[in-house]
């Protein structure tokens, strides 16, 4: 296997350890002091992590798993503070809009690292540009993002007192609603993971076998199918995002269970196009992007769905805890090994061999 398949699970298992403590710290902390420390400390590793020669190959692997622990304190507390900003039909909206990050930052990394990568001729170049973003992220964030008391947005800021740590988990275990999201999260983040790695990779050897393209022998190769399939990524997330948005709005008016009930059938329809994908490719590239882009809308338009229903089934003094127990679940069963579940062969970086 490729010496470089090893980052991505050191960057989700130090991202998956380091969830919790984050979740323990911003039910009890600080949190806007939390998350900009967390983005500035991503940011600054992630930068720093981009001039590590090839001879010290094991401390960029650390700084891989200094990363993860970085972005987790920002995944595991930007909810909660959101979810006491706002509340029913316009916390669904801002967690909407906050949830549209995720595709929107994948996709706009595979642009935007393809588009560095191969200006500069060097792949380092990829981890220099999302970094001074970042900061900027952070020191807005600590200037000008309010710190609102938890639980001001619910029942007239009467909440319960604050448990311990074990009351929490306990809690959390019996919710028979935050469990079956959680599980669900995982599926979704199980596809995610697979599809991000595989799917440009599947569609360029396609191409070789239907000899509309070459092999690829070089050190860099033409990254058109990572750009295509970052740019779906981007539309398809801001359009599942709004979707989601508009149809449970919809079906709230007509039952209480809408929340799930549109996580339900987007996931039942988004595995309806993925599995098309691998039948259509073999003779039309076009109608594998066609069924790439009605499946990823459908995936991604249950993300803020799922975090808004967090938001409802758990009180607000371990929101911070039940959201990072989420991500620990997610990545557990998830992208932490989807990739290589579903490959099933050795990494593969720079095309076909």
């Amino acid at each position: 296997m490729h010496s470089l398949c090893f980052l991505p699970p050191v960057f989700i298992c130090s991202f998956m350890v380091a969830a919790p403590i984050f979740g323990y710290l911003g039910d009890r902390f600080n949190r806007k002091v939390i998350l900009s420390c967390g983005i500035f400390f991503w940011s600054i590793v992630t930068l720093s992590s981009s001039f590590i020669s090839k001879e010290y190959y094991w401390l960029f692997v650390l700084s891989r798993g200094l990363v993860g622990i970085g972005e987790s304190s920002y995944s595991s507390i930007s909810p909660t503070i959101i979810g006491d900003l706002f509340t029913n039909n316009s916390r669904t909206m801002m967690l909407s809009i906050f949830y549209l990050a995720i595709p929107l930052g994948s996709g706009l990394g595979y642009i935007l690292g393809s588009g560095a990568k191969e200006a500069a001729g060097d792949w380092h170049w990829a981890l220099r540009v999302s970094p001074l973003l970042g900061i900027t992220a952070g020191a807005l964030i600590l200037l000008f993002v309010p710190e609102p008391k938890r639980g001001s947005a619910d029942q007239g800021g009467r909440v319960k007192a604050r448990s311990s740590w074990c009351c929490d988990m306990k809690a959390l275990a019996k919710n028979r609603s935050y469990v079956c999201s959680s599980l669900a999260s995982a599926a979704v983040s199980f596809a995610t993971g697979a599809f991000g790695m595989w799917i440009p990779l599947y569609l360029y050897r396609a191409q070789v076998v239907q000899k509309t393209a070459e092999v690829c022998s070089k050190d860099i190769c033409s990254s058109k199918d990572s750009l295509i399939f970052g740019a779906i990524t981007v539309v398809t997330g801001l359009l599942g995002v709004a979707i989601g948005l508009a149809a449970t709005r919809l079906c709230r008016q007509r039952t209480e269970r809408a929340d799930p009930l549109v996580c339900a059938v987007s996931m039942l329809g988004s595995a309806i196009f993925i599995c098309l994908i691998f039948v259509v490719a073999k003779k039309s590239i076009v109608g594998a992007y066609v069924c790439i882009f009605i499946g990823e809308t459908l995936l991604f338009l249950n993300w803020a769905i799922t975090a808004d229903i967090l938001m409802f089934v758990v009180i607000p003094t371990r929101r911070a805890t039940a959201v990072a127990f989420q991500s620990f679940t997610s990545h557990l069963l998830g992208d932490a090994g989807s990739p290589y579940l579903i490959g099933l062969q050795p990494c593969v970086i720079n095309g076909p061999q």
